[in-house]
């Protein structure tokens, strides 16, 4: 095994955040590695006009991540697991994740706001379900990282907004003058695919070194999430969400709305593969 492998994250101040995380995992699991940090920008962060819905997101903050692997510029690439695609590139594969953080949402709204009128999220997941609580609100789109969110909220460009608890622990914002923070119950907001998860991904012949040192339980969880989402012909811009948790998975999808299913926690991954396609099959009416 190589001393020094180099890490391709995107250059956003989370995902530099979310690398430094993993980087530091590594050199507890393997003491005298050495990683480096290489940031790239990708396309959803140059082209901030464009709206991710109506393009379907996909790949638009991965692909110049996993060309860096392909091209042998970087070992390992970091993502934010809810943004990844449920496909890999040929020759790569997703090796493993970090412990899962916080996976709710939480609700920011402007200090001086009761009931929003306007709520400003890109994701069609969060408006699906914020709308159950707030019928009445309207909605449009929001783009930039988390501070720039969060200013935008604040100089009145919307009354409130949603964001991952998971983003707001990692960079340490507990609080924000002029907003107030409310934590959504997985009943109110089923979190997306992934969400709160750090994936690693690697070229698939290095995936040897690194298989045994992510957290397995994550790794359970997310694998029968984005086994839902496959299933289901979604990206990471759907409108509906799959989470699972010590045996129970949680959906919200527009044509059933919010439901819980039980799972056995004890089968594979591939054993659960019947399960799902239950689930898909009572979403399609079938």
């Amino acid at each position: 095994m190589k001393r020094k492998w180099v890490l391709a994250t995107r250059k956003s101040p989370l995902a530099l955040k979310q690398a430094q995380l993993v980087k530091e995992h590594l050199k507890t699991q393997i003491p005298n590695i050495e990683c480096e940090l290489l940031g790239i920008i990708t396309t959803g962060d140059k082209q901030r006009e464009i709206s991710l819905e109506k393009e379907g997101g996909k790949g638009l903050f991965t692909k110049e991540i996993e060309e860096a692997l392909l091209s042998n510029e970087a070992d390992l690439a970091i993502h934010s697991a809810k943004d990844l695609p449920t496909e890999s590139p040929e020759g790569l594969e997703i090796v493993g994740y970090l412990k899962r953080e916080d996976p709710r949402d939480v609700l920011i709204l402007r200090s001086d706001v009761t009931i929003p009128q306007v709520i400003a999220t890109g994701s069609p997941r969060r408006r699906e379900q914020i709308h159950r609580i707030f019928p009445q609100a309207q909605f449009e789109g929001l783009r930039g990282n988390v501070q720039t969110r969060l200013e935008k909220i604040v100089h009145g460009e919307a009354d409130g907004t949603v964001l991952a608890a998971a983003g707001l622990n990692r960079l340490g914002i507990a609080h924000y003058e002029g907003l107030t923070f409310r934590k959504l119950a997985i009943e109110e907001m089923v979190p997306a695919v992934g969400q709160g998860a750090i994936a690693i991904q690697c070229r698939k012949e290095d995936s040897k070194y690194f298989f045994q040192l992510f957290d397995s339980q994550t790794r359970y969880a997310v694998d029968i999430e984005r086994l839902f989402l496959s299933s289901l012909g979604g990206g990471c811009h759907a409108g509906f969400s799959g989470y699972y948790n010590e045996g129970q998975f949680y959906v919200y999808h527009p044509k059933i709305g919010y439901k819980v299913f039980d799972i056995d926690e004890n089968l594979s991954t591939n054993s659960i593969k019947p399960s799902i396609e239950r689930i898909v099959k009572m979403i399609n009416g079938k």
